[in-house]
């Protein structure tokens, strides 16, 4: 039998085409279909309510400085120390104050002295103008004299008096009766008029003080009430809300929230609070809860994996969340019941990707 004889043109053509059949690289394995466990949305029932963290503090809260610079050479507050008004709470150097007063009350001697030298002038010249030895111009004269004389007596009295309070200014002392809640200065420090040395916090109302999200602050009315809660006993108090920032913290972008807190045995300053606004309390309230295990961030705020049974794929849904429950979170917007949300494997898949729905494992 004739083997067929192939030509050398026919192996020219086919050599190249073996040689790309051989060094071509098999296509890529498929991927497998990942399984996701799904949840179906119902309407459920919110248990808790938010509870922000706060802070007790006084209603007034005095910055207590120096009205004159110079060197503290004495601080007798500390902080935590209960003060009463008028007690001295700090001294500067006064020495310096003292030279200047004596000063004044020199120059106030010799402006007493040239006053008693024209009023003698005045009494002698007026004898002479009775023996008609002078004229009534030089009288008057002297009687200007006597006047600028007054005048300059009077002017050194208050420049004696000012510099009077000048150096009753080296004692820093308390305007009311409060706690120091902090000492800014200590001794041998050289401070300048109006710089903070002791904060005294003014016996009186008490205050809930906390912070609230930018999104949430249209919740939060003038005059609602607030539940607070001590952090370390559990004691319940009721507060009003009686004043709302204007503008929000530059670094934290949140707004700022005091409320008067009324009742028996306020909680001393400083305490840790546990505050509750009416005006975010949804506990009892019908609303969609989700496991946080469900949420996931796309760029533009929060989202969820929507099921689809007809083309068993998944799609981007984005929700707005309005508090967390416990260990769940409760979504505003964004779903419907009936609708099926991916809670577990989030973070491994994209937009349109086909799935299985993951099924446990019965023992028999």
């Amino acid at each position: 039998m004739k083997h067929p004889v192939i030509s050398r043109a026919a192996l020219t053509l086919l050599l190249p085409l073996l040689l790309l059949t051989a060094c071509s690289k098999p296509p890529p394995a498929q991927e497998p279909l990942r399984a996701v466990k799904l949840v179906t949305v119902t309407l459920g029932v919110v248990d808790s309510s938010p509870e922000l963290a706060g802070e007790v503090r006084a209603r007034v809260e005095s910055r207590l400085g120096f009205r004159v610079g110079g060197k503290l050479i004495r601080r007798q507050a500390e902080v935590g120390q209960r003060v009463r008004a008028g007690q001295v709470l700090a001294q500067l150097d006064a020495q310096d104050a003292g030279l200047a007063t004596d000063a004044v009350r020199a120059q106030l001697q010799a402006a007493v002295t040239n006053r008693d030298l024209a009023d003698a002038d005045l009494k002698r010249f007026r004898e002479l103008r009775a023996q008609n030895f002078i004229s009534d111009a030089e009288i008057e004269r002297r009687s200007a004299t006597l006047k600028a004389a007054n005048a300059q007596v009077d002017q050194v009295r208050a420049q004696l008096a000012a510099q009077g309070n000048q150096s009753a200014y080296a004692n820093l002392v308390a305007d009311a009766a409060g706690i120091v809640v902090a000492v800014d200065a200590e001794p041998g420090q050289v401070v300048s008029a109006g710089a903070t040395v002791v904060r005294i916090a003014q016996d009186g109302p008490r205050d809930v003080v906390f912070a609230i999200a930018e999104d949430r602050l249209p919740d939060i009315a003038m005059g609602s009430s607030v539940q607070v809660r001590r952090w370390s006993e559990g004691s319940q108090y009721t507060a009003r809300v009686r004043e709302l920032a204007a503008i929000a913290d530059p670094v934290t972008r949140t707004y700022q929230i005091k409320a008067a807190i009324t009742g028996n045995g306020v909680p001393p300053l400083g305490s840790t609070v546990l505050v509750t606004p009416a005006g975010l309390s949804a506990k009892g309230a019908p609303a969609i809860k989700l496991p946080t295990s469900a949420l996931k961030q796309d760029g533009k705020g929060s989202a969820v994996w929507v099921f689809d049974p007809a083309t068993t794929s998944v799609r981007t849904q984005a929700v707005r969340i309005l508090a967390a429950d416990g260990n769940e979170v409760v979504v505003q917007d964004g779903l419907a019941p009936g609708m099926q949300v991916v809670v577990a494997g989030v973070h491994v898949l994209s937009e349109g990707q086909k799935v299985t729905v993951y099924k446990a494992r019965t023992t028999p």
